[in-house]
């Protein structure tokens, strides 16, 4: 049945899969593009275009010969009798540089399954839909993995909202991978002004935190064999093992429209800049208190979610729930997190975090904000002093208004095996390497 079920998901896994002569490794350095291809970058840095055009990028990860792959969503859009019209289905793309200039030239579609996680790990290529997590054998070299795709877990729960499946791996064969919640704060009606919380939330048995799997496993189900490792998190797109911290780390997107549904209690204003966006070290068994609690920048703590009796202030239950290691700006929409560990970068970078902000669409009476890639300097686990811009100028615009008015927006992030850092681009289907610049 599995076999049957992969030649019908991966046609293009089993047609290409002579693969290709491995390639040596990338140069370490590389001609910048002159304007870092339109994004601003600190002192001491460059960045070159190693790809573009190439649709909707979502999380990508790189090879030890530099082969990227990059996770697509479907591109689509209205033609001018208003009808959705897909241009690309989307999938995992393979990308190769084979001259070391830093751009890529040559470029294969493995397969057509689109999503947003993708990892190397342990001689496979593991990527992932809404619904299910695969994985193919990836020889050394292989631009196009050879190997028969296996199913490692199916059966997440199919969502319209949050379901994407980010996921990364311990150093005991394990699998965390998110399980977004389906809804914005579990209201009896969803998004309906006044509507209270269900109390207990039941998108908590399955979904809103991190399940843990066997890494190396065909055939589980996400109801049957998967642990959930950690709840109360809303949606969790960033997810990393830091390897020298020996710990799992995620970014949440905080919850939306407080002013929207609860007119009396926020103001426009308010709703604009609350709640922040939440970095989290997690433990076994931690809750993090979605849907009850978000974070109040303002007061720097978890208050209770107005669905759930709360006016802005008061904490109850939310004062028992795990910590929040580090807050950022509300509505900016933390898209991936790496924990960077490439040993080229100055030593002030070495084991601290990059954050890929995709960019927020609810942010009005203001204008949007995020569209950029932030560090957060680490040590002893934890955070090391206040976040940092890394990278910005993505939107293309000082002020925008939609997410649509935004030439890029930053959701992915790699790193490659000379230590640059690769950011994907999910409306203008472009990444960007970024290596540090030779004294």
């Amino acid at each position: 049945m599995l076999a049957n079920r992969a030649q019908t998901v991966f046609p293009l896994l089993f047609l290409l899969a002579a693969g290709c002569a491995p390639a040596a490794p990338p140069a370490p350095s590389f001609a910048c593009a002159g304007d870092n291809g339109g994004i601003t970058l600190p002192d001491g840095f460059c960045a070159t275009v190693y790809a573009d055009g190439i649709g909707p990028a979502r999380h990508l990860t790189v090879a030890a010969n530099g082969d990227v792959y990059v996770s697509r969503l479907a591109s689509r859009r209205r033609n001018d009798e208003g009808e959705i019209v897909v241009d690309s289905p989307g999938g995992v793309l393979a990308l190769r540089d084979t001259d070391g200039d830093g751009v890529a030239d040559t470029q294969e579609n493995v397969t057509e399954l689109a999503g947003t996680g993708i990892a190397l790990h342990d001689g496979y290529l593991y990527f992932a839909s809404t619904t299910e997590i695969w994985r193919v054998a990836r020889a050394a070299g292989e631009l196009i993995p050879g190997g028969a795709p296996e199913l490692i877990v199916g059966g997440f729960p199919s969502q319209g909202q949050h379901a994407s499946k980010p996921f990364t791996f311990d150093d005991q064969g394990g699998m965390y991978v998110t399980v977004g919640a389906p809804s914005n704060a579990c209201q009896e009606a969803m998004r309906n002004p006044g509507s209270p919380g269900l109390d207990p939330c039941p998108q908590l048995e399955l979904q809103g935190g991190i399940w843990r799997f066997d890494a190396s496993r065909a055939g589980q189900l996400h109801s049957d064999d998967g642990r959930r490792y950690a709840t109360g998190i809303r949606n969790a797109m960033g997810l990393d093992w830091n390897h020298r911290a020996g710990g799992l780390y995620a970014i949440q997107h905080g919850r939306d429209s407080l002013a929207g549904l609860w007119e009396g209690l926020f103001t426009l204003e308010q709703s604009a800049e609350i709640p922040a966006e939440e970095l989290f070290r997690i433990g076994d068994g931690d809750d993090f208190g979605w849907p009850y609690c978000y974070y109040d920048p303002i007061s720097d703590q978890k208050v209770l979610s107005p669905e759930y009796g709360g006016d802005g202030i008061a904490v109850g239950r939310c004062a028992d729930v795990a910590a929040t290691i580090a807050a950022f700006p509300a509505h900016w929409a933390p898209n991936d997190l790496l924990f960077y560990a490439g040993g080229t970068f100055p030593a002030h970078y070495d084991g601290g975090a990059f954050v890929a902000f995709h960019g927020s669409w609810n942010r009005g009476p203001y204008a949007q904000e995020g569209y950029r890639v932030v560090f957060v300097p680490f040590a002893d686990g934890l955070p090391a002093g206040e976040y940092e811009s890394f990278a910005s100028g993505f939107a293309g615009a000082d002020a925008i208004m939609t997410p649509g008015e935004a030439a890029h927006r930053p959701g992915g992030l790699a790193q490659g095996p000379d230590g640059s850092l690769y950011i994907a681009d999910d409306r203008g289907g472009r990444v960007w390497r970024i290596r540090a610049m030779e004294e």
